[in-house]
């Protein structure tokens, strides 16, 4: 009973902090973010976009502060040595709880560039929330769907060439675009739903990773492959926050991504079955890491 109190007294402390971090940063990122939608001059914005990424790393560094201080967390982690922050990368991860997204900024701050991640155009116009993505430089897609390009053919490759445009930028500014090819967080009634051929994990969408592939080209220079593996089960934030997750192993293997699938039409049928048959190869692999290393704990 007390040790529940502790914990959940825990819980409310994090997240006073963790939301005065975000009212914080948001405020002076929203500062400058203003100045940059005001002042059209490229080097200006592209001056102001500096600091802004230098707010968002701040806003990780002290996130990850605190769950150093607040929490003793066994996080393992192997590979991942040689990854510089002045690079380009595509991660990928599996998925399994928001907590997950904690983790990966405080593994990868300051070895590689803030995480970012790819963005349907309409969203800009989402309140206070575009604004901020805008202001990070968050990518900016348009997709067409079947139907609208049947309807009006010479929209086919425009999404791609819309897209492309949108990461000109990158080709000066580093960047690490990230992804969760599942789509969503993993649980047992969509793992039986899906009737996923893997243990620990859900099927794969192959369709956004291999269109952002396709889109930014030889901007990226390697694919971060991330394992996440949560040997006590997998918690929600809720637990995290009240220190009740207490190992959490992760793996990286830095991948590099083959030629075959940079430039390529992501709408072309050979590229999509080849990408998938890829994919799913690394899928495979990641789910057999799982599932020794979960074995390996009940063994220890």
């Amino acid at each position: 009973m007390v040790k529940s109190i502790f914990s959940n007294l825990l819980g409310a402390i994090s997240f006073l902090i963790l939301t005065a971090n975000i009212v914080i940063s948001c405020s002076i990122l929203f500062c400058f973010a203003f100045i940059k939608f005001i002042i059209p001059f490229h080097w200006f914005r592209r001056m102001i976009g500096k600091i802004l990424v230098i707010i968002a790393d701040n806003w990780v560094f002290i996130n990850s502060f605190f769950i150093d201080i607040l929490y003793s967390i066994e996080i393992k982690v192997q590979g991942g040595e040689k990854l510089k922050k002045k690079d380009w990368y595509m991660v990928i991860s599996n998925h399994q709880t928001w907590v997950d997204i904690v983790i990966l900024q405080k593994i990868f701050h300051g070895k590689i560039p803030v995480l970012k991640f790819f963005l349907k155009k309409e969203l800009i116009w989402v309140p206070i929330l575009g604004l901020a993505w805008w202001a990070l430089d968050f990518p900016f897609m348009k997709r067409y769907t079947k139907e609208q390009i049947t309807a009006n053919p010479k929209l086919k490759g425009k999404d791609i060439e819309i897209t492309r445009k949108a990461c000109e930028k990158f080709r000066t500014d580093p960047i690490a675009i990230m992804t969760f090819p599942e789509g969503t967080r993993f649980t047992g009634e969509k793992h039986e739903k899906q009737k996923s051929p893997y243990k620990h994990l859900l099927k794969p969408k192959a369709g956004g990773l291999s269109f952002t592939i396709s889109s930014m080209g030889d901007q990226i220079h390697r694919l971060i492959n991330v394992t996440i593996v949560y040997p006590e089960g997998i918690k929600p934030i809720w637990d995290f926050m009240c220190g009740r997750v207490g190992k959490i192993n992760v793996f990286i293997e830095s991948i590099l991504i083959p030629e075959k699938f940079i430039g390529m039409n992501p709408e072309d049928k050979l590229h999509q079955n080849e990408f998938n048959t890829w994919l799913n190869a690394l899928w495979h692999t990641k789910d057999a890491l799982i599932d020794s290393d979960l074995k390996g704990k009940k063994n220890r």
